[in-house]
């Protein structure tokens, strides 16, 4: 439990920075709720994939670096999603 709790806390600052990292374009959401939420996601990303590749042992949350690539990750992905949503609807 405690894991899970330090996961969201460190997703919640590894979304934040990876918005000034990777401020985007109007495609992109711009909300701090939605930032947050992406970054949460990116940690948890980040926490799965190191676990199943062995850099985690299984109780243990991805660390701050990880988890900010991973929010990295989740932004771009959600900013493509959202770019060919766009598209497609003009």
């Amino acid at each position: 439990m405690l894991a899970i709790l330090w996961t969201i806390i460190i997703g919640f600052v590894a979304g934040v920075i990876a918005k000034f990292i990777m401020p985007g374009s109007t495609n992109e959401p711009s909300g701090f709720i939605m930032t947050t939420l992406l970054g949460i996601v990116g940690a948890f990303v980040a926490t799965f994939l190191g676990q199943i590749t062995g850099w985690y042992p299984p109780n243990e949350g991805a660390g701050l670096i990880a988890s900010v690539v991973g929010a990295v990750i989740v932004l771009a992905i959600f900013g493509f999603i959202q770019s060919r949503r766009r598209s497609t609807v003009l």
